[in-house]
């Protein structure tokens, strides 16, 4: 299968105060589209025109959500230089959340190389001020005019590009968390180790919820005892407790993170102790007693790295050290950041530079 480009006739303008993007909101001028059907296979792959898609009403998806997502980003480095973090990374998650939706497979490879020439086309849109990016967000879906519970046989994947400026407007402040005791998001055996766009749906009352009292964030429990941590809504949650830095392990319920894997292998390699484990609240409430509760942050795509101030669980307030960001959130964000954008060394071979 070739990749086709068919020219857009006029060219959106461009934003031009980059501190005012926001996130999500501002698209480019191009996306990519491939789609995919039984009989023909995978029959079409074009960087085409952004615009709306044309959908029956009976569309599969938007009965039974057989969709599936991924988050990655463009950065603009020194000297103009286009850098990917770990893209290939999300392309293999991307394969296994649609192995587990019953989606057919997609060649990654292809996929991937095609992003690249679609950011290549619309590099002029990649923000150079500090802390921006180009958000790149593949999705898949099934689109079978059926209404009748059975994996699709006519899907789309494409890709939209936005510019974007940081996640939290207010910048690395610590955020105050949530802690949800009545609603579940996932338990294993389920979906919650895919990106699959249910999972965000469930937890939208809850987060709504919380916003209402305050809070930037929901951290969720697991869906049996509710009492074992797995992740905040949009994030891999860590904490460091008496010189430790503990995750709770992959256990079939959590996502696995991109950014977390990063972090894990950077804090390891400065020689920090770093466990992968259950965890319970309750141990989290323990340590803020005894004085060994030092820092928490969440982690992901979007984010980055985010101090979290304090858990709020039920009428417990759990307040992270001084409230304020630790050392080690500030130097894996500065480490991760600086890598993305090319300020420091990458050791690991995370990077790809468009040429």
């Amino acid at each position: 299968m070739d990749l086709e480009f068919i020219k857009r006739e006029t060219l959106k303008d461009k934003p031009k105060d980059e501190t005012k993007l926001g996130f999500g909101r501002i698209f480019t001028d191009y996306m990519l589209m491939m789609k995919r059907d039984n009989t023909r296979g995978w029959f079409y792959a074009a960087i085409e025109p952004f615009g709306d898609l044309s959908l029956s009403p009976a569309a599969l998806v938007l009965h039974y959500a057989q969709e599936v997502f991924e988050g990655l980003k463009a950065y603009r480095g020194g000297g103009g230089r286009i850098l990917l973090f770990r893209p290939w990374e999300n392309m293999k998650r991307m394969a296994l959340s649609a192995a587990r939706l019953s989606m057919q497979p997609f060649d990654s490879d292809f996929l991937l190389n095609s992003i690249y020439e679609l950011v290549k086309r619309e590099k002029d849109w990649i923000p150079a001020a500090p802390g921006t990016s180009l958000y790149i967000r593949p999705t898949y879906i099934g689109i079978d005019p059926f209404v009748g519970v059975a994996a699709a046989e006519e899907y789309l994947l494409y890709v939209i590009l936005s510019p974007v400026g940081a996640y939290y407007p207010r910048g690395l402040e610590p955020v105050d968390i949530f802690v949800e005791n009545n609603y579940v998001r996932t338990v294993r055996g389920g979906t919650g180790t895919t990106k699959a766009g249910a999972n965000y749906a469930i937890s939208l009352l809850a987060g709504e919820e919380a916003h209402q009292k305050g809070f930037s964030q929901v951290l969720w429990l697991d869906g049996v005892e509710k009492t074992y941590i797995e992740e905040v809504g949009s994030m891999n949650i860590f904490f460091k407790i008496d010189g430790e830095i503990i995750t709770p392990a992959l256990q079939g319920s959590i996502l696995p993170g991109v950014t977390r894997d990063s972090i894990i292998r950077i804090a390891r390699d400065k020689g920090m102790p770093v466990s992968e484990k259950r965890i319970s609240i309750y141990e989290i409430e323990e340590a803020q007693a005894d004085g060994k509760l030092e820092e928490v942050f969440g982690s992901g795509t979007a984010a980055v790295v985010s101090p979290v101030g304090k858990l709020v669980w039920g009428d417990k307030t759990i307040v992270v050290g001084d409230g304020g960001m630790g050392q080690v959130t500030r130097m894996l964000y500065d480490t991760i950041t600086g890598i993305q954008y090319g300020r420091i060394e990458d050791p690991y071979g995370w990077t790809y530079e468009l040429k």
